[in-house]
């Protein structure tokens, strides 16, 4: 099982699909309560990019997944997932990279490419307006605080916000280690990004349906070289989308 230690100790797991070894490996970075082989290994994700010779790499984010899972918010945040992935560049020996992620691997992903040039292209879902206005994924539609409650409720039917309860079914089914997750939570960014300063040539991937991206053409122009598109689907919806994952493989396979 390839597992790496960040350097505060947490145990990261990452896998890995060959490529051709023609072009930069596509760094996969998934959501909250999901892993990588949920969000991008299930939808065909992987397949699709390695079907075109691309080299794929997917990372299990601290408190997820086969990733360590400490109970600690101070462990937790996307600007430290975005250092996990600087080692994890580091540790494949990449000197660029393609990098996509959804949700709150959007936000990491998005960190990551103001701070590490190695970014080649960009490439984030799920998010939209509230990356510029909050800093973060949009705690307007579900409060960091209802993430917590839902999360550690000993009873479901208790939870009051709605949106909330979706999350820890979702965690539920997942058979997810939801202390962990409620400590993310507890952690979530919400601060400035400084998105101005981002080169590498930027997608942004948006559900129509997607309340937790919406007004994603103001994140777009708030990147310098990005683009928007829409496809069909809502938040758990939109990455399973044959439509996301063909907007994914031409906007990383141009340039080539």
């Amino acid at each position: 099982m390839p597992t790496f230690e960040a350097d505060d100790g947490v145990e990261i797991y990452w896998e890995q699909w060959d490529g051709d070894g023609r072009r930069p490996p596509v760094l996969l970075h998934h959501g909250f309560i999901a892993d990588g082989r949920a969000n991008w290994v299930l939808p065909g994700v992987v397949d699709a990019l390695t079907a075109i010779g691309r080299r794929v790499v997917a990372v299990d984010a601290r408190g997820h997944g086969r990733s360590g899972k400490p109970h600690d918010p101070a462990c937790y945040g996307e600007t430290r997932m975005a250092r996990d992935v600087t080692t994890l560049l580091d540790l494949i020996g990449a000197t660029t990279a393609d990098v996509a992620g959804y949700s709150m691997g959007a936000i990491v992903a998005l960190i990551l490419a103001t701070r590490d040039r190695r970014v080649r292209r960009l490439a984030v879902g799920g998010v939209g307006a509230a990356v510029v206005e909050l800093g973060g994924v949009d705690t307007r539609v579900v409060a960091s605080a209802d993430f917590r409650e839902a999360l550690t409720a000993d009873d479901p039917a208790t939870i009051v916000s709605r949106a909330a309860a979706g999350f820890r079914a979702y965690a539920d089914a997942a058979g997810a280690d939801r202390a962990a997750l409620a400590a993310q939570a507890a952690a979530l960014h919400a601060e400035p990004i400084p998105l101005h300063t981002i080169t590498a040539p930027t997608l942004v991937l948006a559900g129509r349906d997607d309340g937790l991206a919406t007004r994603p053409e103001v994140l777009a122009t708030a990147i310098p070289d990005a683009r928007l598109a829409v496809v069909d689907g809502d938040h758990l919806g939109t990455v399973r989308a044959p439509a996301f994952t063909r907007e994914l493989l031409a906007f990383l396979n141009t340039g080539g």
